[in-house]
């Protein structure tokens, strides 16, 4: 085993990152895009919408990526938002935790000052306990707003971190 190493992604790592991604999409049970998203519709989500893009990767081969923008314009542009996907075969290995720590500090680096998670499925329990005990708060419940492919419809948690270290 290696050392796994966190860095800004490029064009060139979208075919390693494309095999995460349509994994965990065509699933339907964590995120909420079309499971039939395309490798286009999945670069554009992806690489090119986000602020930043990041892959975690160990001896050349990418086991997880994170993409970080701005939640919101305006006067919420100081509220950054994440997504984070890890290999089915890497999963458990501190991979997810490694990439939202780093994650946490590149927002800072950005200028932002919180960190909110939109709409995480309750079924995404490993999720759910990981960024709790990263000190996320679950400050909103969406009923029903996730149609899960076997649960049917249950709800979506939002989760908020402040990170600005001042007062």
């Amino acid at each position: 085993m290696g050392i796994l190493t966190i860095r800004e992604a490029v064009a060139e790592d979208f075919d390693q990152i494309w095999a995460i991604f349509h994994e965990v999409v065509s699933a339907g049970d964590t995120y909420a895009y079309p499971p039939e998203t395309d490798y286009d519709q999945a670069f554009k989500i992806w690489m090119s919408q986000p602020r930043k893009t990041f892959i975690a990767r160990e001896d050349g081969e990418i086991l997880g990526t994170y993409y970080l923008k701005t939640n919101q314009g305006g006067p919420g542009k100081h509220v950054c938002n994440c997504g984070y996907m890890v290999s089915s075969t890497r999963r458990g290995q501190g991979i997810a935790t490694a990439m939202c720590e780093h994650s946490q500090q590149i927002a800072l680096k950005l200028r932002y000052e919180a960190m909110q998670f939109n709409f995480v499925a309750e079924s995404n329990q490993g999720a759910i306990r990981l960024w709790t005990r990263l000190g996320f708060d679950t400050i909103g419940r969406l009923p029903r707003a996730f149609n899960h492919p076997q649960l049917g419809y249950i709800d979506a948690l939002v989760m908020y971190k402040w990170l600005d270290p001042s007062p």
